[in-house]
């Protein structure tokens, strides 16, 4: 346990992000799966849901929650799936 008044504070605010984080990955791993369903099925909605996906994955690259590299391969992977559903 924290024993400063500092630490307490900063284990509130981590515990915060942690939940913060969590929230943001676990609606881009929604959206990715939405969009590889889209995809398989013939969905003309997939581009759009490409949009999005590539959209959230830029916040979250804004807002420190994944690396720049990772958003980048995601979006290497969304745009090769479009390409060839096409």
């Amino acid at each position: 346990m924290a024993h400063t008044k500092s630490a307490v504070k900063r284990l509130g605010t981590s515990k915060k992000a942690n939940l913060r984080n969590r929230a943001r990955i676990s609606e881009l791993k929604t959206i990715e799966k939405k969009l590889r369903a889209a995809v398989e099925a013939g969905d003309a909605a997939a581009a759009e849901l490409a949009k999005k996906f590539c959209s959230r994955l830029d916040k979250a690259v804004k807002a420190g929650t994944i690396h720049a590299n990772r958003a980048a391969n995601k979006k290497s992977q969304a745009d090769k799936l479009i390409a060839a559903a096409k």
